[in-house]
């Protein structure tokens, strides 16, 4: 039987909501300018928070099983939104940034990441271009 993933988001007032996913809470809201108070993100910036989280851990864990030393790894992702509504990504910019001499493993990382294990980017790769570098530092 295929998993299934399950959230609940309440309406908290003006444009504010709590989603629960998994017993973890996440408050999603938009700037003073769009009625919000701006306590929590946007749902577009969250799903490419989703994005990073996804090949983030793929990463890690193939370096781990490759037994690939390495530290200060991030990912910075930005976006580009369309004009016209519904506004949506037109283009996905993923930038890794880490410390490692074992760039051969890194880059494999990422590749079977992006081709193989990340069903966020794979998802995404359906309606916009997902692009990506690796920065070593």
């Amino acid at each position: 039987m295929a998993a299934v993933h399950k959230t609940s988001t309440q309406h908290m007032g003006k444009m504010q909501f709590d989603s629960v996913i998994n017993g973890h809470h996440i408050t999603i809201d938009t700037v003073e300018a769009g009625g919000g108070d701006n306590l929590g993100p946007n749902p577009k910036p969250l799903l490419l928070s989703a994005l990073a989280g996804c090949t983030g851990m793929d990463v890690v864990s193939t370096l781990n099983k490759m037994r690939a030393e390495y530290s200060d790894f991030s990912i910075d992702i930005e976006a580009d939104l369309t004009d016209e509504h519904p506004r949506v990504y037109s283009e996905i910019r993923m930038t890794y940034k880490i410390k490692t001499e074992n760039h051969d493993k890194m880059e494999r990382a990422v590749k079977l990441s992006k081709e193989q294990y990340c069903g966020v980017s794979a998802m995404l790769k359906m309606v916009c271009p997902v692009k990506f570098e690796i920065q070593y530092l």
